[in-house]
């Protein structure tokens, strides 16, 4: 069959930056179907990955932020949480809607995405990827590339847009005819199947549980979730202190935080403080600072630390200094947030 007359239909992709997303991009451009592939970013769901990804495998790429309406989905999934709070399904829906309300701004058609048949318990099961397309309301205009031959057709197979016999039949949660198929592709480079999306990791869920729990679930508090350890404290669980593992960690955190506290020891390199939270009484600040100064590893037992207030991304007064006495690490395991 011809596929001279299809070139003008084009596709959008869900591309995630895994193999299963980079395959179905690159086996349908090498049928001669245009695709225009995006990412949907959120605070939980760094974009760094996927970006590689396109990079290494020749994909032009454009990534959106949906974080504002991404966080409402955590708020009251249809479909509830899967295992830890991640909404799979909620989730593939909203990016199916969100992917169709740019068709006519990316003069595209229909949608593509690299979802295999039977691939993961949880979100692609036959029925869940009826309730996807079902919840995203555009699924007939959803093709699934490498399962296609074995699902339904839609409306780009219906019409003779896309041509039935370029549609591939994984099913399973083997491997193998993925990495055929990217042998055959010359695809090289891709990333480890598991990553992507912090909600399945469950120190992240526990510390999301707990914004949540607190009532402290704005896009600003979000966005420091994914970096350093966590501690909840003060009275009445009143405030969050946040300590950097290490460089990158201490970048990103500084990079996010507005408002709130930061801590640093004095003369020696550690870690970055942060302590979030607006009523922060003086005994709140030096228990923090004992504890913050048990992660500067290269700090005597007892040391001075520097700290700075800031509102909206400034700083307002001046520095000051306490001297902190080390925490012990009984002590510490009663604030911290992690299941380790």
């Amino acid at each position: 069959m011809c596929h001279g007359h299809m070139k003008k239909y084009k596709a959008i992709a869900l591309f995630s930056g895994g193999l299963d997303s980079i395959l179905a991009v690159k086996w349908m451009q090498s049928r001669g179907y245009t695709v225009h592939s995006i990412y949907f970013r959120a605070p939980y769901m760094e974009a760094d990955r996927a970006i590689l990804s396109a990079k290494q495998n020749n994909i032009e790429l454009e990534v959106i932020d949906v974080s504002e309406e991404h966080i409402m989905l955590l708020d009251k999934p249809v479909y509830g949480f899967g295992k830890r709070l991640n909404p799979c399904i909620d989730c593939h829906g909203f990016m199916f809607r969100k992917a169709a309300e740019l068709l006519i701004a990316r003069d595209a058609d229909y949608l593509i995405s690299g979802e295999v048949l039977g691939q993961r318990p949880m979100s692609q099961r036959r029925d869940s990827l009826d309730s996807v397309a079902k919840l995203s309301g555009v699924k007939d205009l959803i093709v699934r590339p490498l399962s296609q031959a074995l699902l339904n057709d839609t409306l780009p197979i219906r019409e003779g847009w896309v041509a039935k016999s370029d549609m591939l039949r994984f099913n399973g949660r083997g491997r193998t005819d993925q990495l055929n198929l990217a042998h055959k592709l010359g695809i090289k480079e891709y990333p480890h199947p598991a990553g992507g999306c912090l909600l399945t990791d469950r120190n992240y869920c526990l510390r999301l549980q707990d914004l949540i729990d607190s009532k402290e679930l704005t896009l600003e508090n979000l966005e420091l979730l994914s970096y350093g350890r966590h501690f909840r404290m003060g009275d009445g669980d009143s405030y969050k202190l946040i300590i950097g593992r290490e460089e990158a960690d201490n970048n990103a955190l500084e990079g996010v935080f507005k408002n709130g506290y930061m801590l640093l020891a004095k003369d020696i390199m550690g870690p970055l403080g942060l302590i979030i939270g607006d009523n922060i009484t003086e005994l709140d600040l030096r228990t923090a600072i004992d504890l913050f100064l048990y992660y500067n590893t290269k700090a005597p037992e007892e040391l001075t630390v520097q700290i700075t207030k800031h509102k909206d991304g400034k700083q307002i007064g001046d520095m000051f200094e306490l001297v902190a006495t080390k925490l012990n690490q009984e002590a510490i395991k009663q604030y911290r947030i992690s299941y380790d």
